[in-house]
């Protein structure tokens, strides 16, 4: 499995539902967590605050259920690069076992917080986003 590592975790009990696995919003918190890292590689150092992401789609697949105690892990890639957007997909899986838990996919846009709507991405941006593309295309 390719991808840069954005996320290394547990699923603590206080995670999980009644069920006993870990709930749904423990997964997004996950993921975002692991957004962060994706997009900072991106990004690099932002000189101002006047510069954000904005998340327009987010999907996930829920492929395993994780119980309590599980330790986590998530890598991120970027599936396609436009002339504002970035596509990536983030794969959690078993930090032991290897076996894949649930899949993201979110598309985010560069974000002019002053004028409030989508931004082109820099030059470098482009270049560190496509740096980190998969081997294969978007499904």
């Amino acid at each position: 499995m390719s991808g840069l590592v954005t996320f290394v975790g547990v699923a603590h009990p206080w995670m999980c539902d009644v069920m006993g696995h870990m709930n749904v919003r423990h997964y997004a918190g996950m993921f975002d967590d692991a957004s962060f890292q994706l997009l900072g590689h991106i990004a690099g150092k932002i000189p101002d605050d006047g510069f954000g992401w904005a998340d327009v789609r987010s999907t996930t697949e829920y492929k395993q259920e994780v119980p309590a105690g599980d330790l986590l892990t998530i890598r991120s890639l970027v599936l396609k690069v436009g002339r504002s957007s970035i596509t990536f997909r983030q794969m959690m899986v078993g930090s032991l076992d290897g076996e894949l838990r649930a899949v993201n996919e979110t598309t985010t846009v560069c974000f002019d917080k002053l004028a409030r709507r989508s931004a082109e991405l820099e030059p470098d941006m482009r270049v560190r986003a496509e740096k980190l593309l998969a081997d294969y295309p978007a499904d």
